[in-house]
C-alpha cells in the first residue's frame, strides 16, 4: 500500500483539529452510526476546556488505497516545539489559513519551519463561508509571505482548496456555490502532490522517536517514522543516546494507527509512522537501529526556550492540606518526566535550594504544565516569569516577539499606549473593516510579561492578540511594567471574617470571602494606593453579656475579585509567589512573617537609595 505523511499546520484556531475531523469522515474511518466528538483529535482534559490544541498528534486514514498519516499540531506559538519536531516525520504540510483572518504570526512560524524542512506546502482556505471572506488577498499574502521566508520555485507553485471544515465541505474554486460535501478535492490534492516516503527497507533499520506517549501496560512509547530498513515485534535493537552511550532492549510492542486507535503491527518497515514500547526512559532524539550497527541520526533541533520562572516546594503554613504529592523528589521526578517529553522545556535545580528554574516558550507553556501538575495531585509555589537574557558578542540581548493585535477601532489608540508604554515598535497599522483595526508590533518578551489583563481591559474583552518569537535583540532600558497599586497581606492565621472584610472594604478589593483559612503573609486583596497594608481578615466581633437594644446589622460584602492561574502570574511582583494546589490558588508574599518582611523591605529601601 501506498504511504503518504503529512503535517496539518496553521495559526491558532484557524480551524485545523476541525479539518481533520472532516478527513476522518470523509474517508469513512468512523462507522456510519458511530457518534464523534468535534475537535476529536484534541483528548487532553486542558485542551477541550480551552479549545486549542497543545499535543501533536497523529491519526492514520485509508483513502483509494493509500494509507494517508496525519499529524495534527498545536498553533500557539507557546508549543511551536511540538511542531518543530514533528517536521522530520513527514514529506509535505497542509497549511490551512483563514479566510479571513489571512497570515498571521504563527502562520510566519510553522510555514518557516516547514520551509527549512524542504517540504512543499498545500494550501487551504478554510472558513470560505464566512461573509467577510477574502481568499484572493488571502492567497497572496500567502505568496508574499513564502516569497519572505526566501521559498524555492516548487515551494512557489502550490495548489489550493477551499474548505469550509465545520460543515465538511471542500472544492478547488473560490466560488461558495461550487462547495461540495466531503473533503475528496482536498484527499485528491494530498495523494498527488505529497511525495512518498522513502521506501528502503534492505537497509539497516533508522527509527527516531519525535513524540512520546504513556501506557500504564508498557509504559512509555516512542512514536515516529521509520527512516530505513524494517522493524519487527520481539526484535532486540540498541537505542543510541543523546550522551553517546548505546542501550540494548527488546521491542515488546509495535503499534501502527488507523482512525484514533491504535493497532499491534508484527512488522513495519521505512516510511511508517509506529509507536514502540519497551524502553522505559526513551527519550525524543534518539535513534533506535540493529545490535552492532549503530548509526545514529542528528539529534531533533528545537529553537530555545525565551521564559523562565521559579518552581519550588510549597513552603506555606497550609502545605500537605491538599495535595500528597509536596517532596521535593516528586516535584524534580515530574519536572524531569516532563522535560523528556517535551523538547522544548528545560529545567535546572538551584544548588542548595528545593527549588528549579524552568524555561519555556511563553507564559501559556508553563501555565499548562502548572495546571496538568495541580491536577495530578502536586503542591508547589511558582514566582513571576522571567525573561531569558543572552550574551551575544559581550552585548546583554532579550528575545523580541512579532505581536498582531485585531482590536475595535474605538479601543485602538489605548492598545497602542499600552505598547508604547512597554517599548513596542509598530510594523504596521491598518483598517480591516468598518469597526475592527489591525495593529503589528515588535516588542520585546518582557514588555508581554502581564501584558494580556490590561490589553482585555482596554478592549473590553474584544481584542484578539497572537504573537511569535522573532530573535535576540540587545537590550532595551526598560523598567519592567509593575502594579500600579499595592495588595492587602493577612498578619495573622485563622478563617477570615465578614465583620472583618466589611470594615476593610474602603480599603480595597478584596480575594476571599468569609469562612476561608488564610495564613500570616498571604494576600486577600488589593489597594487603592501605591503600598502594601498589612491587615487583619480574621478578627471577630467581640461578644458582650450585655443585651443590645439594635439588631446586629447584617453585613453585605462586594463580590470578590476571582482571578485564573494566568492571571495569578500576572499579578504577582518579584518578591510574590503563586501557592498551586490541587483544590487552591492563593498568592502570598516571599517572607511570610509581617515583622521580617517589613525589615526586609526597609533593607532593600536603603540599598535602593
Amino acid at each position: 500500500m501506498e504511504i503518504r505523511n503529512v503535517a496539518i499546520i496553521a495559526h491558532v484556531d484557524h480551524g485545523k483539529t476541525t479539518l481533520v475531523d472532516s478527513l476522518l469522515k470523509s474517508s469513512h474511518t468512523f462507522r456510519d452510526n458511530q457518534v464523534v466528538d468535534t475537535c476529536v483529535m484534541d483528548s487532553n482534559a486542558i485542551e477541550r476546556e480551552r479549545g486549542i490544541t497543545i499535543l501533536a498528534k497523529n491519526t492514520a486514514i485509508t483513502y483509494k488505497d493509500v494509507r494517508i498519516n496525519i499529524l495534527d499540531t498545536p498553533g500557539h506559538a507557546d508549543f511551536g516545539g511540538e511542531v518543530e519536531r514533528i517536521m522530520s516525520m513527514v514529506d509535505g504540510v497542509v497549511l490551512v489559513v483563514d479566510a479571513y483572518e489571512g497570515t498571521m504570526p504563527q502562520t510566519r512560524f510553522v510555514l518557516k519551519k516547514a520551509l527549512e524542512a524542504g517540504h512543499r506546502p498545500i494550501v487551504v482556505i478554510n472558513k470560505i463561508d464566512k461573509p467577510s471572506a477574502r481568499p484572493a488577498e488571502v492567497i497572496d499574502e500567502v505568496l508574499m509571505l513564502l516569497m519572505e521566508l526566501g521559498a524555492d520555485d516548487s515551494q512557489l507553485e502550490f495548489p489550493v482548496c477551499y474548505t469550509s471544515a465545520i460543515n465538511n465541505t471542500c472544492s478547488l474554486s473560490p466560488d461558495v456555490s461550487t462547495q461540495k460535501e466531503g473533503m475528496g478535492p482536498l484527499l485528491d490534492t494530498i495523494i498527488d502532490y505529497v511525495p512518498s516516503p522513502s521506501r528502503d527497507v534492505d537497509s539497516p533499520l533508522q527509527f527516531q522517536p519525535a513524540l512520546l506517549d504513556y501506557n500504564d501496560f508498557v509504559g512509555r512509547i516512542g512514536i515516529g517514522r521509520i527512516v530505513r530498513g524494517t522493524v519487527k515485534n520481539g526484535q532486540t535493537v540498541s537505542c543510541c543516546r543523546l550522551d553517546g552511550s548505546i542501550k540494548q532492549f527488546k521491542i515488546q510492542k509495535l503499534y501502527g494507527f488507523l482512525g484514533l486507535d491504535r493497532i499491534e503491527l508484527q512488522e513495519a518497515g521505512a516510511g511508517e509512522i509506529v509507536a514502540i514500547a519497551g524502553l522505559m526512559d526513551i527519550s525524543v532524539g534518539e535513534t533506535i537501529c540493529p545490535v552492532g550497527q549503530e548509526d545514529p541520526l542528528p539529534p531533533i533541533d528545537v529553537t530555545e526556550p525565551t521564559l523562565q520562572m521559579t518552581f519550588g516546594t510549597n513552603t506555606s503554613p497550609f502545605c500537605g492540606r491538599d495535595g500528597k504529592l509536596v517532596t521535593a523528589s516528586k516535584i524534580e521526578d515530574r519536572l524531569m518526566r516532563e522535560v523528556q517529553k517535551d523538547v522544548s522545556l528545560k529545567v535546572k535545580r538551584l544548588p542548595g535550594a528545593e527549588e528549579w528554574v524552568v524555561s519555556g516558550r511563553g507564559e501559556l507553556h508553563l501555565s499548562v504544565l502548572i495546571e496538568n501538575m495541580r491536577r495530578e495531585g502536586y503542591e508547589f509555589q511558582v514566582s513571576r516569569p522571567h525573561a531569558i537574557l543572552k550574551e551575544i558578542d559581550g552585548v546583554t540581548c532579550e528575545p523580541y516577539e512579532e505581536v498582531v493585535i485585531d482590536a475595535p477601532q474605538d479601543t485602538i489608540g489605548s492598545v497602542i499606549e499600552l505598547l508604547g508604554n512597554r517599548k513596542g515598535i509598530m510594523q504596521h497599522m491598518e483598517n480591516t473593516t468598518e469597526a475592527q483595526a489591525r495593529v503589528i508590533y515588535e516588542i520585546p518578551s518582557r514588555g508581554l510579561i502581564g501584558f494580556n489583563t490590561d490589553f482585555m481591559t482596554v478592549t473590553k474583552g474584544y481584542g484578539i492578540m497572537s504573537h511569535s518569537f522573532i530573535d535576540y535583540r540587545p537590550m532595551e532600558s526598560m523598567s519592567v511594567a509593575k502594579r500600579p497599586f499595592g495588595v492587602l497581606v493577612s498578619m495573622a492565621q485563622g478563617q477570615s471574617t465578614a465583620y472583618a472584610l466589611g470594615q476593610l472594604e474602603d480599603r480595597g478589593q478584596m480575594f476571599i470571602e468569609p469562612g476561608e483559612d488564610i495564613y500570616e503573609g498571604m494576600i486577600v486583596g488589593q489597594t487603592g494606593r501605591d503600598m502594601d497594608m498589612a491587615v487583619n481578615v480574621v478578627k471577630a466581633k467581640q461578644q458582650t453579656n450585655t443585651r443590645s437594644s439594635n439588631k446586629d446589622m447584617t453585613v453585605v460584602l462586594k463580590r470578590p475579585i476571582i482571578m485564573t492561574q494566568e492571571q495569578c502570574l500576572e499579578f504577582i511582583n518579584d518578591d510574590e509567589l503563586v501557592e498551586v494546589t490541587p483544590n487552591h490558588i492563593r498568592l502570598r508574599k516571599r517572607i511570610l512573617d509581617t515583622v521580617e518582611r517589613k525589615k526586609y523591605d526597609a533593607h532593600q529601601k536603603e540599598e535602593n537609595n
